[in-house]
């Protein structure tokens, strides 16, 4: 009877953990970083920052930063594109197509940063490369300015509706370079979060100065412009920031 009763104890927690483990990953997350020395630091962090992320909230993460990950065949994997750092001009044509599809597809996109960087000034000299049109609409019809110097500012959120701004204080200090555009993508986008302009000393006002924001022409799409330094990726409300963002890009 002790034995039968053992056995029957042993497969009941077997089928628990074969339960827990099928729970464990409930999507997958391509997180491709960019090489560019301007932001090592917060690249070094990154590989770190998103597994404990995906650990804590039962997705799993594959980092890289080889743009030849980008195909077809290998986002299929994944539920959420995240472009760490990555700049649309780095990469190559099929990479972006691959991307397009991605997007257009209804899967999640997360881009972060540098992956803003739109404009044609980013083609240089090289005046036979095709420009990315779809991607600057994509981040609702704006192109990239020069920034200001590294320096505090406030965040200001302005949508506590949305499921990614939601978990975030009405506002919140950060230390970045507030990238500034030709204009506000504001009317093309959904706003959730500014730059308190204020708070700091800008390059060229803006007046509306969104850094978070969603294309809804897109399922699941998110710009979040703030993360430069890799104390961001310690600072509370951005870790929150972050972490709702993948997950409601992953979420249907």
């Amino acid at each position: 009877m002790r034995k039968a009763l053992s056995t029957s104890v042993l497969i009941i927690l077997a089928l628990f953990s074969l339960r827990a483990n099928a729970q464990s990953t409930k999507f997958k997350v391509l997180v491709v970083a960019s090489q560019a020395k301007d932001h090592w630091k917060s690249i070094s962090a990154g590989k770190e920052f998103f597994e404990k992320l995906g650990a804590e909230n039962h997705f799993s993460v594959d980092f890289t930063d080889d743009t030849s990950k980008i195909n077809d065949a290998n986002l299929a994997k994944y539920q959420v594109f995240v472009m760490f750092h990555l700049a649309p001009f780095d990469m190559s044509a099929s990479q972006q197509a691959a991307l397009q599809k991605f997007a257009e597809q209804g899967k999640g996109w997360v881009g972060v940063h540098a992956a803003g960087l739109t404009g044609k000034q980013f083609l240089g000299s090289n005046s036979t490369a095709k420009y990315w049109d779809w991607f600057e609409t994509f981040m609702g019809g704006v192109t990239y300015s020069p920034h200001p110097a590294f320096q505090d500012g406030m965040v200001v959120v302005e949508d506590h509706k949305h499921p990614v701004t939601k978990n975030l204080p009405a506002k919140f200090w950060l230390a970045d370079e507030w990238y500034e555009w030709d204009k506000s993508p504001r009317g093309n986008v959904r706003v959730l979060a500014t730059v308190d302009e204020s708070t700091y000393k800008q390059n060229k006002p803006m007046g509306d100065h969104p850094m978070v924001w969603t294309n809804e022409n897109f399922h699941r799409m998110i710009y979040i412009c703030i993360g430069h330094s890799p104390t961001s990726l310690v600072n509370s409300n951005y870790v929150i920031l972050m972490r709702d963002a993948i997950l409601w890009a992953a979420s249907k």
